[in-house]
């Protein structure tokens, strides 16, 4: 009788083990709607993952071309409601209003030009994390993604525009530090924010992207030199996360420094932002021409 108790409890307990499992599996796989808690990014289960996004994101604006079909290139103005990015030294700009006044002009020009099909992350004065605005890009087919910025420098003296395009090595402190305030920044939603990328992306494709990154920042240098002011290195890269997801060749403009007067009051009109409109919308077009005929 000893015998055939123990046999029992063990048998129990089998039993009971075997439930816990089950019950274990049929929580991880239940759909994100059926269980408690919140649904982190990355995490393994089914169904479906709800974030809440701004108006913004729902409404993009997609200008058509004199032709159809023709690639989308999404401009992105830097920073945007509660950011406010740099300030002027004169204390009465922001950084978010002369990008958004820079990337309306720039979408004006590339839609009375015609030869591409143009978009903006943002119209108004909106804030939105770095995955909403690579995500736009995702979402619309973009087939170039073009951010907008203007930096502030403890140096009065420092001035100029400075081309970034992504990489996972930073070509000088410089451009690390300017990356690494533009990612704290933007808040991005994911705690693994090279991890995830690469995880959709192969190596090869994401070395293609900066690749063609970086061909569109030395194009754009060329054209500029001798038209604008450009930093003693002018093309310089780093790894700019809201670059990184974007999932198409992109490339982050530094437009100048508004710590500096001379910049501040070149970039505070449309007339001393239009040589360097002009610049990006020519190299703009000519770089998605190049990829056609490839």
């Amino acid at each position: 009788m000893a015998i055939k108790r123990k046999i029992a409890l063990a048998a129990a307990a089998v039993l009971l083990a075997a439930l816990l499992v089950a019950g274990w599996f049929a929580l991880r796989l239940a759909p994100a709607g059926l269980t408690d808690g919140p649904v982190l990014v990355g995490e393994a289960r089914r169904g479906g993952l709800t974030i809440a996004l701004p108006a913004a994101v729902a409404d993009v604006r997609i200008r058509a071309a004199s032709t159809p079909g023709r690639p989308i290139v999404l401009i992105d103005p830097g920073h945007g409601g509660r950011d406010p990015g740099a300030t002027g030294v004169s204390g009465s700009v922001a950084e978010k209003q002369l990008t958004l006044a820079m990337a309306s002009e720039l979408a004006d020009l590339l839609e009375k030009r015609g030869r591409v099909r143009v978009a903006m992350v943002r119209e108004g004065d909106v804030y939105l994390t770095l995955d909403q605005r690579a995500a736009i890009a995702r979402r619309i087919g973009a087939s170039l993604f073009v951010s907008l910025h203007m930096d502030s420098a403890p140096n009065p003296l420092a001035r100029g525009t400075t081309l970034y395009s992504l990489s996972d090595v930073a070509s000088s402190a410089e451009a690390a530090r300017f990356a690494s305030a533009e990612n704290r920044a933007g808040e991005a939603l994911s705690s693994e924010a090279d991890g995830s990328l690469r995880s959709i992306l192969s190596d090869l494709a994401l070395r293609g992207q900066m690749e063609q990154s970086a061909e569109l920042a030395r194009r754009t240098v060329r054209r500029a030199a001798g038209r604008i002011a450009l930093r003693p290195r002018p093309h310089q890269f780093a790894a700019f996360q809201v670059l990184r997801r974007a999932d198409t060749p992109a490339l982050l403009v530094e437009a100048g420094y508004i710590s500096n007067a001379e910049d501040e009051a070149l970039l505070a009109t449309r007339e001393g932002r239009a040589p360097l409109v002009l610049v990006l919308a020519q190299a703009i077009e000519a770089d998605l021409a190049a990829r056609r005929l490839r």
